[in-house]
């Protein structure tokens, strides 16, 4: 009889209240006052972050500026400068490869690792962890919190269990005690509407979950209730994937009042055309495909597609296309509250191809 296939030994790094953390690290005179990343509580902006003590009020990230404000009248508002958070997660992002190259970016502040063979030849994946956190914070002047366990689901629940600056391990024969009095809405990829209809099923913790069949959670949910199924008896066979490729570039942006005359959007669309087609080059690729979100002041959200044969070569014709999709919605006679561009469907720029793009590729070399 073959033998079980050791555990694997994973580590899920959260970095805390990442952008606020940043911005107190930089401006150490607004430690213990209630700090809010995001836009003016006067606009419709959100909440990207807030730290420790806006939480306190009831402030959490994705929460209206505006109602932060009014949950906490003296709350300080920080803009988001997303070039300083990047710069300071590629620092992050080092650590991890320093240990294992098997490491799976979340976002800029959260990443899987595998280290059950690492650059370190190191057994335990406890003092790696511990190790990670020192080194990140040595760097930086910032503290991550993360979560041990043999699987991603259990990791990532764990890194949450005891933040801020928190070390939670989760060994194999723990796993079943560890998640079963948890809410289901703790389970990774369970949002508010799936939860809501666990709830109304009768489900609400992963020990609810794990008494139902198989066909019951396929009946309901489908093929995601296969992943159901598995994670309530601690199954997740996921691999640390170190490398995903993007499928579209884009940008967007909800705007402070309703535009109602086209003027506006239009210049909007011309910068945002040039945004996304910058980010593509630095990629060394081109896109056939433009997609114009609109979403109006009712909140209902229309897109619009096109896609031609050759590559889009320049922000020019980007913006062309955009134009040419605005032109199919509303926009002029309907307020819009957000609007967006994103390319897709794309490929790298090879060099039978350079000769025939706008001069802004003329540098791009081929692998």
């Amino acid at each position: 009889m073959a033998a079980s296939p050791k555990p694997r030994k994973i580590i899920h790094v959260d970095m805390d209240m990442f952008y606020a953390a940043v911005e107190l690290r930089d401006r150490p005179e607004l430690r213990g006052k209630p700090l809010v990343v995001g836009g003016r509580p006067d606009s419709r902006s959100v909440a990207t972050t807030a730290n420790y003590e806006a939480r306190k009020f009831g402030i959490h990230s994705g929460m209206s500026c505006a109602m932060a404000r009014r949950l906490c009248p003296h709350c300080l508002f920080i803009p988001p400068d997303f070039r300083k958070y990047r710069r300071v997660s590629e620092r992050i992002h080092a650590i991890f490869h320093e240990y294992t190259d098997l490491v799976e970016s979340v976002s800029l502040d959260e990443a899987y690792l595998d280290v059950t063979r690492n650059k370190k030849n190191e057994a335990s994946a406890t003092r790696l962890a511990r190790e990670i956190k020192r080194s990140i914070f040595a760097a930086t002047g910032l503290t991550a919190s993360a979560g041990v366990a043999s699987t991603l689901f259990v990791a990532k629940i764990a890194s949450d269990a005891r933040k801020p600056n928190g070390l939670c391990v989760v060994r194999p024969e723990q796993v079943m005690d560890f998640i079963r009095p948890l809410p289901v809405l703790k389970i990774p990829g369970i949002g508010r509407v799936t939860n809501a209809r666990l709830q109304r099923l009768g489900i609400r913790t992963v020990a609810d979950l794990e008494q139902r069949s198989l066909p019951f959670l396929e009946e309901h949910f489908g093929k995601f209730g296969r992943y159901l199924f598995d994670i309530a008896r601690g199954i997740d066979e996921r691999p640390v994937t170190p490398w995903r490729e993007r499928l579209s570039y884009g940008a967007e942006e909800t705007f402070a009042s309703d535009i109602v005359k086209k003027g506006p959007l239009l210049e909007f669309l011309r910068e945002c055309s040039q945004r996304v087609f910058s980010e593509l080059h630095e990629e060394g690729k081109l896109a056939r495909t433009v997609t114009l979100k609109v979403k109006y002041s009712d909140f209902q959200l229309i897109s619009r597609r096109c896609t031609r044969d050759n590559f889009h070569s320049s922000p020019e014709e980007v913006y062309g296309a955009a134009c040419a999709l605005l032109a199919r919605t509303e926009a002029g006679t309907r307020p819009v509250r957000l609007a967006g561009i994103a390319l897709s469907n794309f490929e790298p720029v090879r060099r039978e191809k350079e000769m025939a793009v706008a001069p802004l590729f003329k540098e791009v070399k081929s692998d």
